[in-house]
């Protein structure tokens, strides 16, 4: 693509595309469902006419839903929700490979990552695409002319999900969103599977630390926090959970893990992650308590979950990267470990969810959008759930690729379960 036919974008480096293009094709390769959804995007173009702004982490299997949106017909542009997790590659190749206008710089400050949300914001898109809810945020506290311009919206995070629900409580939504995040295919395999795993990656990756016989704590026991319980007690550590739901801690109990409360389990961990949604899980009180060494990663969604401002007063300026993505904040008699700025460890450290997770997830996003485009004059300004008819095709489709059947009920076996005369 000429230099001139480029979209409007502000990336890194576009000399990266070719090999930003190699890595999204590999992704492409374990995204089987999306693919199909692309194929057929192509033909039918159901989203012909449709500008999408889009605020998710720019890596190679986002790229994967960008040219399947494109496919369908939409008019795409893509900043990133968070400034640890671009991938450049990937956001060159979009650009210079593809022709999707992107805005997105990996490590950019506060301000930059403030700017592009505002350019995706200038095109006026007509459906937003949110992971973190900022776009949405941003349009309505900044933008409110525009707010009635949008159709709809989509939301791929459970942070996301929770402000939006405050917003259409507080009567303040201007528009529908569906809360993609909530789709089994969604919430069952990527919060679960996916960043079970890659969490996991994200702090193997900066620290190489051996997690057998480790004192992991974990805090909150939602998807997320199974998934990496039991990834982190799969390599032999010793994991407990801080949880405020009585029937989630619970559920850990009888999992087999711990439960504290974060009071009780700062002198006792040694590896601390956050996966709660909610803000300083862990503070001041619990670092002066940690021991020396204790290492501090984030796997909600922002790195509000770690008391940041007290962790930097307590090391009154004494703080040194000491390996890539590891922050040392000298407290006097002891050292504690930050990861990833305490942003998003398995995207700031690692490379995110594994393709074949995101696979659903994007696939859900992209069916979601087919779903507004028709659909959207017949919604009301609120969070919707997934339409259990979408959520069960990107199933079929994820089994139908794995070369998965399943058994039919019988005519039978139909009858019985849709009566209610038979009994013991």
């Amino acid at each position: 693509m000429s230099a001139t036919a480029l979209p409007a974008h502000d990336v890194s480096d576009l000399g990266l595309a070719a090999e930003g293009r190699r890595r999204i094709e590999w992704a492409e390769r374990e995204m089987p469902v999306l693919r199909l959804i692309g194929e057929r995007f192509g033909r039918e173009r159901p989203l012909a006419g449709l500008r999408i702004g889009a605020c998710l982490h720019v890596t190679t299997e986002t790229a994967n839903l960008m040219r399947t949106l494109r496919a369908g017909g939409a008019e795409v542009v893509l900043a990133a929700s968070n400034p640890l997790s671009t991938k450049d590659d990937v956001a060159a190749a979009l650009v210079a490979e593809y022709g999707i206008g992107v805005f997105a710089r990996h490590g950019e400050d506060r301000d930059t990552y403030y700017a592009h949300l505002g350019a995706v914001a200038d095109t006026h898109p007509l459906l937003t695409m949110d992971d973190g809810c900022d776009l949405v945020s941003l349009l309505h506290q900044e933008r409110p002319a525009q707010v009635a311009e949008v159709l709809a919206g989509t939301e791929e995070t459970t942070t996301g999900v929770i402000r939006l629900r405050a917003m259409a409580a507080d009567g303040a939504l201007g528009f529908p969103v569906i809360a993609v995040n909530e789709a089994q295919t969604k919430h069952l395999f990527d919060n679960r599977y996916g960043t079970g795993q890659s969490t996991l990656d994200g702090v193997l990756r900066a620290t190489n630390i051996l997690i057998a016989g480790r004192r992991i704590v974990v805090a909150g026991y939602g998807w997320v926090g199974k998934g990496i319980t039991a990834r982190f007690r799969g390599l032999g550590g010793h994991v407990a959970v801080v949880e405020v739901d009585p029937v989630r801690a619970l559920e850990a109990l009888m999992d087999g893990y711990e439960v504290l409360t974060a009071a009780q389990a700062a002198p006792w961990g040694e590896v601390f992650i956050t996966a709660t949604g909610n803000i300083n899980v862990f503070r001041r009180e619990h670092f002066t308590a940690m021991r020396d060494g204790a290492i501090l990663a984030n796997s909600g969604h922002f790195d509000a979950e770690l008391d940041l401002v007290a962790l930097r007063q307590l090391a009154e300026g004494h703080v040194r990267e000491v390996r890539d993505n590891v922050l040392e904040f000298d407290l006097g008699p002891k050292k504690l470990h930050l990861l990833a700025e305490g942003r998003l460890v398995n995207l700031g450290a690692a490379e995110g969810h594994p393709a074949a997770v995101m696979d659903m997830s994007f696939a859900n996003q992209a069916l979601c959008a087919e779903y507004v485009a028709a659909h959207h004059d017949e919604l009301e300004d609120r969070v919707y759930d997934v339409p259990e008819a979408i959520d069960r095709e990107v199933a079929r489709l994820k089994l139908a690729a794995l070369g998965i059947t399943l058994d039919e009920m019988t005519e039978e076996q139909k009858r019985y379960a849709g009566s209610w005369q038979s009994g013991t």
